[in-house]
């Protein structure tokens, strides 16, 4: 595996270890409902995550196997979207990452985050290649049904609710309301989905930017100030982890534009 970019953040404040991971582990994970592993080097490999390790993480990850390949999935996936600059690259990585997670579906098939993840990588792989050529591809139906199987699974999962709410508003934003239909889209469903993960996490700052792009993709320029309300709040919320602190820098970088 190449080395990939590092963390460009100082860490200090996300290096937990096992006593804290555990006594943190509702707020960490109150995105995505992940349990609190009973494998101990399971648990190494979120910390690593935490701590804004990605490759590390990854790597022990996919070396303890089941459970952690969840781990390695979203270390993956968060690493592509945030910190891998070369584009090709980013997508052979969304891709693997798909893949995992969809082998992960028939080992486990109870396991929300193996059907999350493979629909946040396919996803975010389907911006990377054009939401309309995403579409074209059936990509957006493996979407959807991927999320919803999450949802369903695990209820009060925040991030596939935001994931949810990001499909509908993508999906009539590129190819309208009518056509949008066809793909299952709908302007009502997206809106509750995001205001769903809120309720559900209301400390989340990438809620609260996803949200926000909903809104203005959804809604238009009525709804400019009400979307630059929730960057504003997103940008001030306290990060606890790496991850987190890479979704607030995005919302200040947005803000600055």
């Amino acid at each position: 595996m190449a080395k990939w970019t590092a963390f460009p953040y100082d860490n200090t404040d996300y290096m937990y270890d096992a006593a804290a991971l555990k006594k943190h582990w509702a707020r960490l994970h109150a995105g995505d409902a992940e349990p609190y592993p009973k494998d101990k080097i399971v648990a190494e490999a979120w910390a690593l995550f935490h701590a804004g390790e990605f490759q590390k993480a990854t790597e022990a990850g996919l070396k303890a196997g089941g459970a952690g390949v969840t781990v390695a999935n979203k270390a993956q996936c968060i690493y592509a979207t945030y910190l891998e600059k070369n584009e090709k690259k980013k997508l052979e990585l969304f891709l693997e990452a798909a893949e995992r997670a969809e082998a992960q579906q028939a080992e486990e098939p109870k396991n929300a985050n193996a059907y999350y993840w493979q629909a946040y990588a396919i996803g975010r792989y389907g911006q990377g290649i054009s939401v309309a050529k995403a579409l074209a591809q059936g990509l957006g139906t493996k979407v959807k049904n991927a999320l919803e199987t999450t949802i369903k699974l695990a209820p009060k999962h925040a991030d596939a609710h935001v994931a949810l709410g990001a499909f509908h508003a993508e999906v009539i934003d590129k190819v309208g309301s009518l056509l949008g239909k066809t793909q299952g889209a709908s302007k009502d469903t997206g809106l509750k989905m995001f205001k769903e993960a809120l309720n559900i996490n209301p400390a989340s700052a990438i809620a609260r930017v996803e949200y926000a792009n909903g809104l203005v993709m959804l809604e238009g320029e009525k709804k400019m100030k009400e979307a630059e309300a929730l960057y504003q709040e997103a940008a001030e919320s306290e990060p606890m982890d790496a991850m987190e602190r890479l979704d607030v820098e995005m919302a200040r970088t947005e803000l600055e534009e």
